[in-house]
C-alpha cells in the first residue's frame, strides 16, 4: 500500500512538471506575437497608415487632375495666373460643373436658381442629329413668302394672355417676361432689353435660339471641348486679347504644325476688337463660345447643310434683303452687294428710331441702312461677279447664323 501510494505522488508530480513546462512553452509562444504587433503598432502610430489607406475616388483625381492643369501657363494661365496658388477642391468643383454645363449645352449658366422658391424648372436641350440628306440641296423658292406665325401660348407656361406676349425674331416660340425671370434665364437689364426690342424691327432672340452653341452636334461639341481642355481654357471665363492669341497660336500649332504669321495675329486682334464692341478689353465667355461654335460649323458643314439651319423667318428675311438688292429684277445680284448684305446682318439699329408696329420679319439692313439708300455705296466696290438668288442664300447662310445672338458683338467677320 506504501509502494502504491509513493508511485501515485511521483506520477502527480510528474504530471504537475509537464503542465508547467507546457504552460511556459504556450506563454513564450502567446508572447512572441504580441511583443511584434505592439511595435508594428507603434510604428503605425508614429508613421501613419500606409497600404491600408483607401485609393482616391474618381472626383478627387479629376480635381488633382485641373490642379495640375490650371498650375501650367496656357491661353488662360497669364503670368499673373501662373503666381497664384493652386485651386482650391471648392474652385476644381466649380471648374468641373462648368464643364458640365458646356457638355449639356447650356454654354452660360443662369444666375444662381432659388431651388427653395417658386422659380421654375429650365428646359433640358437636346443637341441635334446629323440626317443623311443634310448636304442635299434645299429648295428656297424666291418668290414664295412663309410668313410663320408666331405660337399662341408661352412657351414656359403655354398660358396666353396676348399682347403680354415676347415673341422671338428666329423662331415661333413666344414667352411672357416673367416667366423669363422666374426661370432666372435673363438678369434685370436684360429683361429690360427684352421687352424694349421684341417687338421692334432688331427683335429679340430667345434661350434657345441666342445660344448658337445648340447648333453643335454631339461630336462637333466633344471636339471643340477637348480643344479647350487641351489650350487650358476655362469655361464661363472672360479672355483678353493675350489668351486669345496663345490659343490661336496653340490651334495653328495642332493643325498645321507652325505658329500664326504677322498677317494671322493682326487678323485674330481684329476678331478680338470684334467680340469686345464696347471697348472692356476682354470678351465675354458667350461671345467667345458662339464664335468658336460658328467656327466649328464653318468648318466641318456644308452650305446646304447652313441653309437647312435657318428658320422660316430668317428665310423671309433673306428674301426681302435681295429682292432690295435685285433693282432690275432679274434675280441675280453682284457679289459686292453679296458682301455687303453679310456684313449687314449685325447692324443694330438704334432704340430710338425703332417702330413697336414693324415686322420682325425685317430684321437687319432697313431704314438709313436699306439696300435702295446704300446703292451709291455699294456701286463703288469691284466684286461684279453675278450671284444667283441660290448662291446668295447658300454664302450667306452662315453669317445669318452668326446674327441670331442678342450680344453686340461680331462673331464672324467677314475676310478682307
Amino acid at each position: 500500500m506504501g509502494v502504491l501510494m509513493s508511485k501515485k505522488h511521483q506520477v502527480e508530480k510528474v504530471q504537475k512538471c509537464t503542465s508547467v513546462i507546457s504552460a511556459f512553452q504556450q506563454g513564450v509562444k502567446e508572447r512572441a506575437p504580441s511583443t511584434t504587433n505592439q511595435g508594428e503598432g507603434s510604428k503605425e502610430e508614429r508613421e501613419g497608415p500606409t497600404e491600408a489607406s483607401p485609393p482616391p475616388n474618381l472626383e478627387e483625381k479629376e480635381e488633382a487632375e485641373h490642379r495640375e492643369a490650371d498650375s501650367k501657363a496656357g491661353p488662360s494661365g497669364t503670368s499673373q495666373q501662373a503666381a497664384t496658388p493652386a485651386p482650391t477642391r471648392d474652385e476644381c468643383k466649380v471648374n468641373q460643373e462648368a464643364w458640365n454645363r458646356l457638355r449639356d449645352g447650356k454654354g452660360v449658366e443662369p444666375e444662381d436658381l432659388d431651388k427653395t422658391g417658386h422659380q421654375l424648372t429650365p428646359p433640358a436641350f437636346v443637341r441635334p442629329k446629323r440626317d443623311a440628306n443634310v448636304d442635299q440641296p434645299m429648295e428656297v423658292a424666291l418668290g414664295q413668302r412663309e410668313q410663320p406665325v408666331n405660337d399662341e401660348m408661352c412657351e414656359v407656361c403655354e398660358v396666353w394672355t396676348a399682347d403680354n406676349l415676347f415673341p422671338c425674331r428666329t423662331c415661333t416660340r413666344v414667352f411672357h417676361d416673367g416667366c423669363l425671370s422666374e426661370m432666372g434665364y435673363l438678369r434685370t437689364e436684360l429683361l429690360q432689353e427684352m421687352r424694349e426690342t421684341a417687338h421692334t424691327a432688331t427683335g429679340w432672340s430667345c434661350y434657345y435660339c441666342d445660344n448658337v452653341n445648340l447648333l453643335l452636334t454631339e461630336e462637333e461639341m466633344y471636339s471643340l471641348m477637348e480643344t479647350f481642355k487641351q489650350c487650358k481654357i476655362i469655361p464661363e471665363s472672360c479672355l483678353v486679347s493675350d489668351e486669345l492669341l496663345q490659343y490661336r497660336h496653340f490651334v495653328s500649332k495642332q493643325l498645321f504644325e507652325k505658329d500664326l504669321s504677322d498677317e494671322q495675329e493682326e487678323e485674330v486682334l481684329a476678331q478680338f476688337a470684334a467680340l469686345d464692341p464696347e471697348k472692356r478689353g476682354q470678351i465675354e465667355w458667350s461671345d467667345f463660345l458662339y464664335h468658336e461654335s460658328l467656327g466649328v460649323l464653318k468648318k466641318f458643314r456644308t452650305e446646304n447643310s447652313l441653309v437647312r439651319l435657318l428658320s422660316a423667318k430668317e428665310r423671309d428675311h433673306v428674301r426681302s434683303v435681295f429682292m432690295g438688292l435685285d433693282l432690275d429684277k432679274d434675280s441675280v445680284v453682284t457679289g459686292a452687294e453679296t458682301r455687303w448684305a453679310q456684313q449687314s446682318w449685325f447692324q443694330k439699329l438704334s432704340k430710338e428710331s425703332q417702330s413697336c408696329n414693324v415686322s420682325i420679319s425685317h430684321v437687319g439692313p432697313i431704314s438709313d441702312s436699306s439696300p435702295a439708300s446704300s446703292s451709291s455705296e455699294r456701286s463703288t466696290q469691284k466684286d461684279d461677279r453675278p450671284v444667283s438668288w441660290d448662291d446668295f442664300l447658300r454664302e450667306s447662310a452662315i453669317y445669318i447664323l452668326a446674327a441670331r445672338p442678342n450680344s453686340s458683338a461680331m462673331h464672324i467677320r467677314l475676310p478682307l
